[in-house]
């Protein structure tokens, strides 16, 4: 009895010894990894192949919507047959800044694209001592939030520049302040809240 009584005290010794060797080498519980950064963004920012298809004939364009805190480019087709597009400028400026006021497809928003471009928000000729080129919209550009204005900016300098490669427009508003040039940059597009205007844009000079 005696006897059993030893081995059974020599065996929980035995054991507590190995807990208290396994404790002084080193073993610990998993921690959890430390957050270095933001996280990356889970969206993908990409509609599926064949996801989108023109439902009316028109032409292709590429218009800027929000994706992951950016600006991300989705296809869309607009009303505008294309022997049109360059004839009729303001017209192709509205049908762009209506697929931005539109809100995104369903596959659209499967894939993480939002807008910030808000209507009611038309687009109207220059006035008579604005710049070539200049569009006129029925709010001051700089009373968008700047996620909307840097919409509104890359959009129309993907498809409607100031000038050929440009990457400029020169906006207005409804008021008799004078239009200004925007460039959309790749700072923009990165940081879109954070939208700057490049100042006024010299008018042009009377003869």
């Amino acid at each position: 009895m005696r006897g059993r009584r030893r081995r059974a005290a020599a065996a929980l010794a035995g054991l507590l010894a190995l807990g208290a060797a396994a404790t002084g080498c080193g073993i610990r519980p998993t921690s959890v990894p430390v957050d270095a950064g933001p996280a990356p963004s889970r969206v993908p920012c990409e509609v599926p192949d064949g996801a989108v298809a023109p439902q009316f004939e028109g032409i292709t364009v590429q218009v800027y919507l929000v994706c992951g805190a950016q600006l991300v480019t989705a296809q869309r087709s607009v009303r505008i047959p294309e022997n049109k597009g360059a004839e009729d400028r303001l017209r192709f400026a509205q049908a762009l800044l209506d697929e931005l006021i539109a809100q995104p497809s369903g596959d659209e928003k499967d894939a993480g694209f939002t807008t910030e471009v808000k209507g009611p928000l038309t687009v109207t000729a220059a006035h008579k001592n604005d710049p070539p080129g200049a569009l006129r919209l029925s709010r001051n550009p700089e009373d968008l939030s700047a996620l909307a204005l840097s919409q509104v900016v890359c959009t129309y300098a993907e498809n409607t520049p100031t000038a050929p490669g440009s990457q400029q427009v020169v906006l207005g508003g409804p008021g008799e302040d004078p239009a200004r040039g925007y460039t959309c940059t790749s700072e923009m597009k990165s940081r879109p809240d954070s939208a700057a205007t490049l100042g006024d844009i010299p008018r042009p000079t009377r003869t």
